[in-house]
């Protein structure tokens, strides 16, 4: 029995008139992400010299497709950042050589962030592994099960996004 069906367990004894379902999912949620960040995804990236938040830069402006380069508005608007938050990352990325920062040749009051060479590298390595790191997480549930969780999640995610 995982822990939140302990405390679960006591508030129904404790209050038994309580509807304790939003809690119980809340609770498993909250959980299970804790999990996954610290059993798999922390220990991955630090194998690899990187915070997750690094690495998230890195994977937007790879996905952001060739010349893999965005401005550091458009990264802050996707990775939803505060611009200092933002600014922080790019500086640890850059003195670790895997972005440059340069001058936009669109618009020249601002600069464009891009993946250097060892940036890419590192990138089309790590993702592979990434999510290989990911499916062993997941891997009490079937396909299946993962897929039927996947729907349900994103319609959950997709209300709460929406303010309701």
């Amino acid at each position: 029995m995982n822990r939140v069906n302990v405390a679960i367990d006591q508030w129904r004894r404790e209050m038994p008139e309580l509807d304790l379902l939003p809690m119980e999912l809340a609770g498993q949620l909250t959980v299970i992400g804790r999990h996954l960040s610290q059993q798999y995804l922390e220990p991955f990236f630090k194998a690899r010299g990187l915070q997750f938040s690094e690495f998230d830069v890195l994977a937007t402006l790879r996905r952001a497709g060739a010349p893999y380069a965005l401005t550091p508005t458009q990264l802050f608007e996707v990775l939803m950042l505060s611009s200092g938050g933002m600014t922080n990352r790019l500086d640890r990325l850059q003195k670790a050589g895997l972005i440059e920062r340069r001058p936009n040749p669109a618009d020249r009051r601002s600069m464009l962030v891009s993946l250097t060479d060892e940036g890419l590298a590192l990138v089309n390595e790590a993702v592979p592994q990434h999510v290989e790191n990911e499916a062993r997480a997941l891997s009490p549930l079937s396909r299946e099960e993962q897929q039927t969780l996947n729907a349900l999640l994103g319609k959950l995610l997709d209300g709460l996004e929406a303010g309701q």
